[in-house]
Protein backbone atom coordinates (compact mmCIF):
# COMPACT_ATOMS: atom_id res chain seq x y z
CA UNK A 1 0.00 0.00 0.00
CA UNK A 2 1.04 3.45 -0.78
CA UNK A 3 1.82 6.16 1.80
CA UNK A 4 -2.06 7.92 0.40
CA UNK A 5 -3.64 4.40 0.95
CA UNK A 6 -2.10 4.61 4.84
CA UNK A 7 -3.31 7.76 5.34
CA UNK A 8 -7.36 7.21 3.88
CA UNK A 9 -6.56 3.99 6.39
CA UNK A 10 -6.10 6.40 9.21
CA UNK A 11 -8.46 8.65 8.20
CA UNK A 12 -11.15 5.97 8.06
CA UNK A 13 -10.09 4.94 11.54
CA UNK A 14 -10.98 8.46 12.77
CA UNK A 15 -14.08 8.35 11.31
CA UNK A 16 -15.36 5.40 13.27
CA UNK A 17 -13.25 5.76 16.42
CA UNK A 18 -13.54 9.39 16.60
CA UNK A 19 -16.62 10.30 14.75
CA UNK A 20 -18.80 7.00 15.57
CA UNK A 21 -19.60 6.36 11.78
CA UNK A 22 -19.18 4.10 9.21
CA UNK A 23 -17.34 5.88 6.21
CA UNK A 24 -18.07 5.46 2.84
CA UNK A 25 -14.53 4.52 1.21
CA UNK A 26 -15.19 5.58 -1.99
CA UNK A 27 -16.19 8.90 -0.58
CA UNK A 28 -13.54 9.22 1.72
CA UNK A 29 -11.04 8.48 -1.39
CA UNK A 30 -12.07 10.59 -3.53
CA UNK A 31 -12.15 13.68 -0.79
CA UNK A 32 -8.62 12.64 0.31
CA UNK A 33 -7.14 12.32 -3.39
CA UNK A 34 -9.25 16.23 -3.56
CA UNK A 35 -7.27 17.33 -1.29
CA UNK A 36 -3.91 17.04 -3.21
CA UNK A 37 -0.90 17.47 -1.73
CA UNK A 38 -1.88 18.84 1.67
CA UNK A 39 -2.42 15.73 2.82
CA UNK A 40 1.37 15.23 3.37
CA UNK A 41 2.37 18.09 4.56
CA UNK A 42 1.97 17.85 8.73
CA UNK A 43 0.36 21.30 9.25
CA UNK A 44 -1.65 21.70 5.50
CA UNK A 45 -3.01 17.87 6.98
CA UNK A 46 -5.08 19.01 10.12
CA UNK A 47 -7.54 21.71 10.82
CA UNK A 48 -6.91 24.35 13.50
CA UNK A 49 -10.49 24.46 14.87
CA UNK A 50 -9.43 26.61 17.50
CA UNK A 51 -8.62 29.29 14.99
CA UNK A 52 -11.05 31.70 13.74
CA UNK A 53 -8.91 31.97 10.22
CA UNK A 54 -8.52 28.55 9.50
CA UNK A 55 -12.22 27.44 9.87
CA UNK A 56 -12.73 30.59 7.66
CA UNK A 57 -10.92 29.05 4.92
CA UNK A 58 -12.92 25.86 5.28
CA UNK A 59 -15.85 27.96 4.84
CA UNK A 60 -14.65 29.40 1.66
CA UNK A 61 -12.40 27.48 -0.43
CA UNK A 62 -14.31 24.02 0.27
CA UNK A 63 -17.78 24.94 1.12
CA UNK A 64 -18.49 28.05 -1.10
CA UNK A 65 -15.75 26.89 -3.94
CA UNK A 66 -15.50 23.24 -4.12
CA UNK A 67 -19.02 22.20 -3.03
CA UNK A 68 -20.53 25.23 -4.15
CA UNK A 69 -22.54 26.48 -1.43
CA UNK A 70 -24.01 29.77 -0.68
CA UNK A 71 -22.43 31.73 2.03
CA UNK A 72 -24.45 31.86 4.70
CA UNK A 73 -24.25 31.29 8.91
CA UNK A 74 -25.44 26.92 8.03
CA UNK A 75 -21.96 27.00 7.05
CA UNK A 76 -20.22 27.92 10.23
CA UNK A 77 -22.73 26.05 12.04
CA UNK A 78 -21.94 23.11 9.86
CA UNK A 79 -18.53 23.17 10.73
CA UNK A 80 -18.68 23.59 14.12
CA UNK A 81 -20.71 20.87 14.67
CA UNK A 82 -18.34 18.77 12.61
CA UNK A 83 -15.48 19.84 14.65
CA UNK A 84 -18.15 18.52 17.76
CA UNK A 85 -18.80 15.57 16.10
CA UNK A 86 -14.58 15.21 16.09
CA UNK A 87 -13.83 16.21 19.61
CA UNK A 88 -13.33 19.74 20.23
CA UNK A 89 -10.22 18.57 22.39
CA UNK A 90 -8.81 16.33 19.83
CA UNK A 91 -5.50 17.57 18.36
CA UNK A 92 -5.39 16.55 15.16
CA UNK A 93 -8.35 17.14 12.78
CA UNK A 94 -7.28 15.71 9.83
CA UNK A 95 -8.37 17.93 6.93
CA UNK A 96 -9.97 14.79 4.64
CA UNK A 97 -12.05 14.06 7.58
CA UNK A 98 -13.15 17.36 8.32
CA UNK A 99 -13.89 18.02 4.44
CA UNK A 100 -15.50 14.21 4.18
CA UNK A 101 -18.27 14.95 7.12
CA UNK A 102 -19.07 18.79 6.00
CA UNK A 103 -19.46 17.09 2.29
CA UNK A 104 -22.10 14.33 3.75
CA UNK A 105 -23.55 17.14 5.98
CA UNK A 106 -24.59 18.95 3.22
CA UNK A 107 -25.36 15.95 0.51
CA UNK A 108 -22.76 16.90 -1.49
CA UNK A 109 -21.50 13.64 -2.36
CA UNK A 110 -22.38 14.37 -6.31
CA UNK A 111 -19.43 17.27 -6.31
CA UNK A 112 -17.03 13.57 -6.29
CA UNK A 113 -19.25 11.80 -8.88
Amino acid sequence: MGKRDDLIAQYAEDLKAKCGMEPDMDLLTKVTIGCGPAIYNADASTVASSQESELETVKTNFLIKKLGLTDGPELMDAINTVVETYGRSERNKYRAVVYYMLTKHFGKEAVYG
